[in-house]
């Protein structure tokens, strides 16, 4: 029984000794072998073996790029200013054994040499700079710790500012800069919209008054061949009618009404001829006027002379003459376009310089002669002298 009892115990230490000496490593994942406390190997991922009691297997070591994140460290610029800047550190460990026996605790060595790079890097710029150039920064960083890590067994990969924080006035001051950089170019964008406004504005209101300018001269040209072609019209039917003092005479009579229109006529002008007029009027209207009109008439037209007859041919040349103008003449917009008459009255054919100017003294200055003694004339409806006035 004492016998079992002591095999039972000796395939336990066995088992015990066997189970100690046979190590498993993961994948991405070193352990430094010490034998009798000194160096041996450094082992790999996977199955490795150790003898009891005299070998000993260190803390494994992760191979895999690590970050690690510093808290906020308080940096002083170039202006004096102190900011507060989070870092992110990207390593990777690439030499078990020197990041084992060559630094005590290689995170903490990272942070330390991450200030203090930082603190150096950031304290030749001012708050600008510092913020406007974290690209430049990272690279510095990224170099001074490579650079000093590398005996350590590692490879710095990363460095990243997280944040840079200003003192709170100087927030407040950056936070009014800006918006008055924006309420800057607020105003511009406003100026140079309504600046656009205002041109096309005043393109429009030039195209508006340049088509009215053209549409007045059009209207005038043509109520004035309208005008025209209306006296040459009644003109025409006076001639042709051989109208003669009656006539005339009942037309002055149909406008005296037209002359006494409106509230502030208060003197008539009544011209000379209309005495004339009415006189022929009545002996036209008198017993024996349509008989003795006939009679002159009639003797007129047989005992004509050479000279009426050609005073006729030429009133009929004339009158074919204004005629043949009248035809000519353009009394639609068409035809105005086409004679030509808006450019030439549009065009510059007549300029300011070849006007005569007249200064304002000129224009109120009394005409030479009118303080001069005038001769007398001869009395309208008398004779002169030496003539006789024949009766009426």
């Amino acid at each position: 029984m004492e016998i079992l009892i002591v095999l039972v115990v000796l395939a336990a230490v066995v088992v015990v000794i066997l189970a100690s000496s046979v190590k498993i490593i993961p994948q991405a994942r070193t352990a430094n072998i010490e034998r009798l406390g000194k160096y041996q190997r450094t082992a790999g991922a996977g199955l490795t073996l150790i003898i009891p009691f005299i070998d000993r297997m260190l803390p494994q070591v992760d191979m895999r790029e690590q970050v690690v994140s510093f808290p906020p460290q308080p940096v002083i610029t170039e202006d004096n200013l102190v900011v507060s800047i989070d870092t992110v550190v990207y390593f990777q460990v690439t030499d078990a054994k020197a990041a084992t026996y060559e630094i005590a605790n290689y995170i903490q060595a990272v942070e330390q040499l991450t200030t203090t790079t930082l603190r150096n890097v950031v304290g030749g710029m001012n708050l600008e700079e510092a913020l406007t150039s974290r690209d430049s920064i990272n690279s510095q960083l990224r170099l001074v710790l490579d650079d000093a890590t590398t005996r350590w067994g590692l490879r710095v990969s990363r460095v990243e500012l997280k944040a840079i924080d200003p003192p709170l006035s100087i927030q407040d001051s950056m936070e009014k800069q800006m918006r008055a950089e924006r309420d800057r170019r607020a105003a511009i964008l406003t100026a140079e919209g309504t600046k656009q406004a205002q041109i096309l504005t005043a393109e429009g209101e030039r195209q508006a008054q340049i088509l009215a300018a053209e549409g007045d001269a059009q209207a005038r040209v043509l109520g004035a061949n309208a005008e025209a072609e209306a006296i040459e019209v009644v003109f025409d039917a006076i001639h042709g009618g051989q109208a003669d003092s009656e006539v005339l005479a009942y037309q002055y009579l149909q406008q005296l009404p037209k002359i006494a229109e409106g509230q502030a006529n208060t003197m008539f002008v009544v011209p000379a001829e209309l005495t004339r007029a009415l006189e022929g009027l009545g002996e036209a209207f008198g017993p024996g006027a349509r008989r003795s009109g006939g009679q002159d008439g009639a003797g007129a037209d047989e005992g004509g002379s050479p000279a009426s007859d050609s005073a006729a041919g030429r009133e009929d040349a004339a009158l074919g003459t204004r005629r043949a103008l009248r035809g000519s003449r353009p009394t639609t917009v068409e035809a105005l376009r086409s004679s030509g008459v808006l450019e030439a009255m549009t065009g510059g054919a007549v300029t300011a310089d070849d006007m005569p100017q007249t200064s304002l003294d000129e224009a109120l200055a009394t005409p030479q002669g009118l303080d001069e003694p005038t001769e007398p004339g001869p009395v309208p409806g008398t004779a002169p002298a030496g003539t006789t006035q024949p009766p009426r």
